[in-house]
């Protein structure tokens, strides 16, 4: 990618932000995730610095930020210590990650159910562990039918 972003690059990296911040992910992790799914290779974060208009620090804090939600992987370059990022090639990584919250809630949920008060609180509880489990299930056949397309190919 060059040094400067175009205007369509530019569009799509707010886009893909737009997306994400209302899942939670900060403005600045989010315009970075969109602009390193646009990138061919690993890149610095002088490159990011400079596409983005952003500070070093808040590229480095925002980089760290999508490799801990599995959507970005450091790289290191050889002869210097300096890292560059790419966007993860493991899009199961975070789905993984949901399916393992959504065994905790449910599990958690259930635990409600034997100490609500009242039948109600019980049931509600109850049947929100069954929504969790049941859309857990779902997003591994999901990823299973993914899978199994792929090695069609």
């Amino acid at each position: 990618m060059s040094n400067k972003i175009s205007g369509d690059e530019q569009r799509f990296v707010e886009d893909v932000a737009r997306l994400l911040i209302p899942w939670g992910v900060p403005p600045i992790a989010a315009r970075l995730y969109g602009y390193l799914l646009l990138c061919p290779r690993p890149v610095s974060l002088d490159q990011i610095t400079e596409n983005l208009e952003i500070s070093k620090s808040s590229a480095s804090v925002a980089a760290r930020l999508l490799e801990n939600y599995t959507l970005a992987r450091r790289h290191s370059e050889p002869g210097t210590k300096r890292a560059l990022y790419a966007a993860a090639d493991d899009y199961e990584a975070m789905i993984r990650q949901q399916n393992r919250l959504l065994d905790a809630l449910a599990g958690q949920l259930d635990a409600g159910t034997e100490i609500a008060v009242s039948k109600a609180a019980s049931a509600r509880l109850g049947e929100m562990a069954d929504f969790y489990r049941i859309m857990r299930g779902a997003m591994e056949d999901a990823m299973s039918r993914w899978k199994r397309d792929r090695r069609r190919q």
